[in-house]
């Protein structure tokens, strides 16, 4: 369920009864300290007049439309306003943020009184060891809210988006953009996903499980996003212990968005077309090609060229490697290159590889598609028929088993069993996603294990902060180029 899902009526409901609780607040807060309680109920005029009374600088008005910045502008006055009314200690300001608004109306009706300007009021004097607790549980707190309601850091693993981004580069998420997701199992080790540090213990306990809820956000995903998502699938890569993780908790993926709810997916020859017109390639996709030379090649002439060492492997006349299209051609263009060749598979056959044979998606018995020869294949939406016969059962089975929601499917070839009850026409109620990797021959993406549920989407990659090359030594591990690079 998302909160996105709700009428308008309830939305407009929803924002207008948190202005009008914090309204009130304001009102008995701003009655206390001398002012004027109906500024409370004025919008701007309010949050100015709460920057005076809590001593910040007047100009951090302007702050609070400042994206990013509003977030921790609003969170410091927020706290700042509980401290000028005497409420100084960590359990208060854990409460204020975890229930704001309405602790903060309970607050404004208790019998507080103005102390001044919380910048200009002295500290409380506490014992060294009561200061370092208070200290780390707010810290804890603060981190985890930001994590779960803002943005949260992430590492590239895989070289499967190369090379618009590389093994090694640390990037923030913005969980905002998308809408935050309120949590399956809510009693959980803080700062941890899934596992316990260090062990494959489980990091939650599911004895109290909650329905999902997708908060609002600032937009939604779009064509060719970059974008962070909890693979769906119950495989090798989620299982825990003996089990697996709610859907929440499941490992993160991060792959490009190629098709939206609705949208017909094929691809010919590696190339993506969406409803019959070929696709937009990212700015740098990457392919695995065959290079060879009329002479033996050294392997810093690939490595001068932009190729990555660890993107490439041969020795002498013979290479193999993944790398751009343009990469490709600069290198067929060297008098001593005999052909550059791009590994394709054939149209009409399965995929092949000891590693992935049988394993394209939906069905390889009854679609023989590949990695190169896939679709096309249409993306469910949600109000999206079926009709249900032996095909769309191979084509959409798992699809409607594993995420649509429903206590007991059963699918015998042709016939389709809900909750008991025969069903010929289906009706799906979720959106669904395709991804795949900007390193189109070296990507474990929706190609080989199918859809992405809406749920399972997690924030979208927003820029780089920190790219660290292992092989590097020194300051040289430190790819400079990088850091503070936006994600396209």
């Amino acid at each position: 369920m998302y909160l996105n899902d709700f009428s308008l009526t309830f939305t407009l409901i929803l924002v207008i009864g948190w202005y009008l609780l914090q309204s009130f607040s304001y009102y008995h807060f701003f009655t206390k300290a001398g002012k004027a309680g109906w500024i409370g109920f004025v919008p701007f005029y309010n949050y100015y007049t709460h920057i005076v009374l809590v001593g910040r600088p007047k100009y951090w008005i302007v702050l609070l439309f400042v994206p990013v910045v509003n977030f921790f502008v609003a969170l410091t006055i927020h706290l700042d306003l509980y401290k000028s009314f005497g409420r100084f200690s960590y359990v208060h300001q854990v409460l204020g943020v975890a229930l704001w608004p309405v602790y903060t109306f309970y607050i404004s009706l208790t019998a507080t009184e103005y102390k001044g300007k919380a910048t200009e009021l002295p500290k409380e004097h506490k014992s060294l060891p009561q200061e370092w607790m208070e200290a780390i549980v707010f810290a804890v707190f603060a981190a985890t809210f930001i994590r779960w309601v803002y943005m949260e850091a992430y590492v590239i693993p895989t070289s499967s988006m190369e090379s618009n981004l590389l093994v090694g580069d640390f990037l923030f998420v913005s969980k905002a953009e998308y809408g935050p997701r309120t949590p399956k199992t809510p009693i959980q080790v803080p700062l941890t996903h899934g596992k316990v540090w260090g062990t494959n213990a489980p990091s939650y306990l599911d004895f109290i499980q909650l329905p999902h809820l997708r908060l609002p956000s600032f937009g939604q995903v779009e064509r060719n996003d970059v974008v962070v998502f909890n693979y769906p699938v119950n495989d090798m890569y989620n299982r825990i212990g003996d089990g697996y993780p709610p859907m929440d908790l499941k490992t993160h993926y991060i792959k490009r968005c190629i098709g939206m709810p609705g949208d017909i997916i094929e691809v010919k020859a590696g190339d993506v077309y969406i409803n019959g017109e070929r696709g937009k390639d990212p700015e740098i996709i990457q392919f695995h090609y065959f290079v060879e030379g009329k002479q033996t090649i050294r392997e810093r002439v690939f490595l001068d060229l932009g190729v990555r060492q660890d993107e490439m492997g041969g020795n002498g006349v013979m290479w193999a490697m993944h790398t751009s299209p343009e990469i490709a051609a600069k290198i067929e263009k060297l008098p001593f290159i005999k052909s550059v060749t791009k590994s394709l598979q054939e149209e009409g056959k399965g995929e092949f590889g000891t590693q992935r044979e049988n394993t394209i998606f939906p069905n390889p018995t009854y679609f023989p598609w590949n990695r190169d020869y896939f679709g096309p294949l249409e993306i469910p939406y949600r109000g999206m028929k079926l009709k249900i016969d032996e095909y769309t059962l191979a084509k959409y089975g798992s699809t409607i088993t594993d995420y649509e929601g429903h206590d007991e499917v059963k699918i015998d070839v042709d016939k389709l069993t809900i909750n008991g009850k025969d069903v010929t026409e289906y009706t799906f109620n979720r959106n669904y996603y395709f991804m795949m990797g900007d390193n189109r021959h070296n990507s474990l993406d929706s190609r080989y294990w199918g859809f992405v549920p809406e749920d399972n989407i997690v924030g979208e990659a927003s820029f780089i902060w920190m790219s660290y090359e292992k092989n590097a030594s020194g300051f040289g591990k430190i790819r400079w180029n990088r850091l503070l690079k936006a994600i396209n």
